[in-house]
């Protein structure tokens, strides 16, 4: 019986090792550090629903020295989190990003000012100084003026633009009249630093139809071409979305699994991944081809990409995954 019983074990085990050999490894490589942000792509993993698909997934956060378009250009990673602007500009510098997903189908992008400062409306914005992040957050931004007739060289018949740190450090010294947030993060870091809503002056880009596309996933369009990596990218999809739905139904779970991989504040955590789930949409991850166009439009009147792209999305893996 004890024989048997080894036997069993070994061959359990030898199964096991055989589906671990045969799991299909993929990289995500984030946007930012550990957070609710990405909640979905931790519970996907911590629930097995990657490998349940045959997935073997490594996420890696990201931080400010790290730019996902270079890491997948640079071999690092099979699929990133990108938002469309920063994508679309490494394609046309040569990356060929193609955006495979959209989890997020809203923007969460927002500006804020002290109710008792100089700024009260749109028309304010002249002569003042406006905190933005770079590295591919500012697209957002400069269409936006673009579209208010306002130059960003610090002239008077413009904004002053102050590259801003990803904390609300600028607003609570004063550094800027207003400061770029997102709904899910730094907003909350503004009332935690003191400030009342009813205090703030909110800029919304989604309500003033500002909003571009944010959080997508992008694989490179060569890599798309293998038949057995676009395969991957189907079940990587279908997992993650899978995941996105377990965390909007058990936000609190899902922040605990952020902390589990690094996130911090758990507080904040649970109350980034309920603002987050705003976010989400339908929990497709389809891309809406008018969220797409506006993008693209509002990133050509600025002249940030200087051409209409092609070939820059696909709907084929969110069409085979939701089968």
């Amino acid at each position: 019986m004890k024989k048997i019983m080894m036997t069993l074990m070994a061959g359990a085990f030898s199964l096991a090792s055989a589906q671990a050999m045969a799991a299909d490894k993929v990289t995500l490589q984030l946007k930012w550090v550990a957070q609710g942000q990405f909640g979905g792509y931790y519970v996907a993993k911590d629930k097995g629903f990657y490998e349940e698909e045959g997935l073997d997934v490594t996420i890696k956060p990201g931080g400010p020295d790290i730019a996902p378009e270079q890491v997948i250009a640079g071999g690092g990673a099979d699929v990133i989190v990108d938002w469309m602007g920063g994508a679309l500009v490494a394609r046309e510098k040569g990356v060929p990003l193609v955006n495979i997903a959209q989890p997020f189908q809203k923007s969460g992008l927002e500006m804020i000012c002290p109710k008792d400062g100089p700024v009260k409306n749109e028309a304010d914005f002249k002569g003042r100084t406006l905190g933005v992040w770079f590295f591919g957050n500012e697209y957002p931004f400069f269409a936006w003026m673009n579209k208010l007739g306002l130059k960003t060289d610090g002239g008077k018949d413009g904004v002053t633009v102050l590259k801003q740190s990803f904390d609300v450090q600028p607003l609570v010294q004063k550094q800027a009249d207003c400061i770029s947030v997102m709904t899910y993060n730094e907003y909350w870091q503004a009332i935690d630093a003191g400030f009342k809503p009813e205090d703030l002056v909110v800029f919304n880009y989604t309500e003033m139809g500002n909003d571009l596309l944010e959080d997508g996933l992008y694989a490179r369009e060569d890599k798309l071409k293998d038949p057995a990596f676009k395969e991957s990218m189907v079940k990587f999809v279908r997992a993650s979305m899978k995941g996105w739905k377990y965390a909007i139904d058990n936000p609190d779970e899902a922040a605990e699994i952020v902390m589990d991989n690094g996130g911090q504040d758990e507080n904040h955590q649970k109350r980034m991944m309920g603002e987050v789930a705003k976010l989400i949409g339908d929990g497709s991850g389809v891309l809406k081809p008018e969220l797409y166009e506006r993008t693209v439009k509002a990133l050509l009147d600025q002249k940030i990409i200087t051409k209409q792209p092609e070939g820059a999305y696909t709907t084929e893996i969110t069409d085979a995954a939701l089968k």
